[in-house]
This record gives structure tokens, C-alpha cells and sequence, in this order.
């Protein structure tokens, strides 16, 4: 049989186009609709990168105040959702409640066998009004902690956070949140996204391509990733009293022994940027406001001392769950809260794509190069 060119993980294969992002691997750049996201970081709240990925355009002070209020009022929990949630063990990880929380949205969603472009865009807002009250319920419920109802004075990441710690956060740690957010919104065609087209293209319901996509996001080679940064932090041990060089020192031990033993690292590296993921540099100065605001000196020896260590055995970059994972330990969330908020930014991006691949849709039905045994006759028994 002739040896076929099999694409593993589809990788260098272009299967459509798409207007919602670039990611130029040679320039080490990424693109919102054509805005760079390290700009896009600095000047802009995540409603309007939201509004941006969903119409093509940066809303107007019109358009934003309006886009806003919507958001605003979709923030509370539909109680039949919390009920669900509740029914979840705490035992489970927060991103199976995520999961189960779209589809329970979905089916209660007044438009939900509706898949024209205005339902998928009201679904759309609606998710990304609802999804943090479901991250924070969640933590909240597993400390035992009554709910904190959100506040319609806040912007989106202020009250995130609001609704996660019961405190109004400082403007720093809200600007710092807000960054990781508008990192995290978007990145083309990968794993998760791909995913949700995937399910678009059978003509499914947008929930149900969330819901898909939240389930490939779930897995450490992708999502997962800036909870696996905080495990190793972990191990290594985080010690409050130490100081940067003596944090260094053990990070760098680790590293060097963990590379020995041939044993994964997590946060480093990316199949799509060869010289460093893009978002890193945003991300990372993110992070370092954190530690000054926080004064949390050992945790930048532990990441120095990790990052040096792999640059010096393997010439390899942190890609953006390296300096995602700490900041938001630094903010008080538990590891494995990370991914799920990664999907309440993540939102935006694949809902944009939804809307995009039902705008042009084809059947996405790829060959498979079978390698098994030739056909056969079944022999009496």
C-alpha cells in the first residue's frame, strides 16, 4: 500500500479562511480584526475587545455604553443553572461545571433552536455576561461561601472579581485581569476553536459548539496549561520568606533535574510561535506588577529561574499560560479556576468563529489513511 502524506494534528494544513485573527508565527505578532493585541491590552476594556471580535470594528462611546448595558444585564445566574451546578460534586473539576453550565444554558436559552446571526449574537452576549458568575459561584461554593451577587457599577473584570472575592480589587489587579482577558480571547484556529467549528459546521446550536470547545480547552496541552505552571511552582514549593536569588536558585535545580529525567514541562513552547509566543511580553509585565503590588519577590525568582534554565538547556520560550498561571495565584484564585476563566475570555473568540463558520459554512469532514488489516472473510466459529 502506498505511503499517503498524513498531516498529524493537521499541522501546517489551512482549512478555511478567517477575518477574526492573524497569528504571523515569523513576526512573533497576533491580531485582533487587524489590531495588534498588545495594543488592544493597553488602551482598551475587554467589553470593547469583545464588541471588536463579534463586529469587526471598535465600538463608538454610543455602541460601547449601549453593548455594556446588555452585558450588564445578563450577569445573573439563572437560578435552574445554579441548581445544576449545586448538584455537581465539589470533587469535580470547575471545568466539568463549566461545561455543564453552557449546555444547561443552551437549553434553557429562549432562542435556542434559533442559529440566525442575531440569535447567535444575543446567545453570544449572553454567555459572556454569565460565564463569570458561573467561575465564581463555583470557587465560592467549594470554600463555603455564600454567593456574591454581581454589581452593574462595575466594568466586566472589576466585577469579575468582585463576584470571586466579595472585595472590590484595586485598580491595579482589575487592569492586570483585564489584560489576561483581552490576551486570551482569541487565537485563530486552535485546538478549542477548531473544535467549535467543527460542531458549527454539522449545523449544530452555538451552546453546543461552547460546550465542545470547553472540553478541548479542559486538556493540558492546551487550557490546561497555566493550572500544570502552578502545580510545578508547587513542587518546587513556594516559600513567602524567600528571596528572589534563593527562589531562583531552587527553580533552576528543579528545571535542570526535571529535563535530565526527560519529564514535560508545562508553559513553554507553542506549535505555532518558533521565537516566543507574542502575548508573553504584555502578559509578563502584567505579572510583574502583581508581584511589586503583592510583594511577592519569590515568585519572580521561581519564574526567572524556570525560564533561564529552559532557555539555557533547550533554547525554548514561555508561551502566555507561563506568566498567566502566578498572576492569577497572586490574585487569589485556585489553580484549577484558571482554565475556567480562560474560558469566559475564550468565549468572545469562538463565539466570533461560530458566527463566522455558519456565515460560509461547509461540512468540516476530513480522510482518515487506514492502516489496518486488509478486508477479511468472518470463519465459521
Amino acid at each position: 500500500m502506498a505511503e499517503q502524506d498524513v498531516k498529524k494534528g493537521l499541522a501546517g494544513v489551512v482549512v478555511d479562511y478567517t477575518a477574526v485573527s492573524k497569528v504571523n508565527p515569523e513576526t512573533n505578532s497576533l491580531l485582533y480584526r487587524g489590531y495588534p493585541v498588545h495594543e488592544l491590552a493597553a488602551k482598551c476594556s475587554f467589553e470593547e475587545v469583545a464588541y471588536l471580535l463579534w463586529n469587526g470594528e471598535l465600538p463608538d462611546g454610543a455602541q460601547l455604553e449601549a453593548f455594556s448595558r446588555r452585558e450588564k444585564a445578563g450577569r445573573v445566574l439563572d437560578p435552574g443553572v445554579k441548581r445544576v451546578i449545586d448538584m455537581l460534586p465539589e470533587t469535580a473539576h470547575p471545568m466539568d461545571v463549566c461545561r455543564t453550565a453552557v449546555s444547561v444554558m443552551g437549553a434553557l436559552h429562549p432562542l435556542a433552536e434559533d442559529s440566525s446571526r442575531e440569535a447567535n449574537m444575543a446567545k453570544a452576549v449572553d454567555l459572556f455576561a454569565a460565564m463569570p458568575a458561573v467561575v465564581a459561584y463555583d470557587q465560592r461554593r467549594r470554600h463555603g461561601q455564600d454567593v456574591v451577587e454581581p454589581r452593574d457599577d462595575l466594568g466586566y473584570s472589576a466585577n469579575f472579581l468582585w463576584m470571586a472575592f466579595g472585595e472590590e480589587q484595586v485598580p491595579e489587579v482589575v487592569e492586570a485581569f483585564n489584560v489576561s482577558m483581552i490576551l486570551y480571547a482569541e487565537h485563530s484556529f486552535n485546538a478549542s476553536t477548531f473544535t467549535a467549528r467543527v460542531i458549527t459546521s454539522t449545523l449544530s446550536d452555538l451552546h453546543s459548539a461552547v460546550t465542545g470547545a470547553i472540553g478541548a480547552l479542559k486538556g493540558p496541552l492546551h487550557g490546561g496549561a497555566n493550572e500544570a505552571v502552578m502545580h510545578t511552582f508547587d513542587e518546587i514549593g513556594i516559600r513567602q520568606e524567600e528571596s528572589l536569588e534563593e527562589a531562583a536558585a531552587r527553580a533552576k535545580a528543579w528545571m535542570e533535574d526535571a529535563l535530565a529525567k526527560k519529564k514535560k514541562v508545562m508553559g513553554f513552547g507553542h506549535r505555532v510561535y518558533k521565537h516566543g509566543d507574542s502575548r508573553v511580553p504584555t502578559m509578563k509585565a502584567a505579572l510583574d506588577k502583581m508581584i511589586a503590588h503583592y510583594g511577592r519577590p519569590e515568585i519572580h525568582g521561581l519564574y526567572n529561574g524556570l525560564e533561564q534554565a529552559m532557555d539555557e538547556a533547550k533554547a525554548i520560550k514561555p508561551n502566555m499560560d507561563y506568566p498567566t498561571g502566578p498572576t492569577y495565584h497572586l490574585m487569589g484564585f485556585d489553580t484549577p479556576t484558571f482554565t475556567p476563566i480562560f474560558v469566559a475570555s475564550r468565549i468572545t473568540g469562538w463565539t466570533a468563529h461560530i458566527m463566522e463558520q455558519l456565515a460560509a459554512n461547509s461540512l468540516i469532514r476530513p480522510l482518515s489513511a487506514y492502516k489496518g488489516p486488509e478486508q477479511r472473510a468472518v470463519t465459521a466459529r
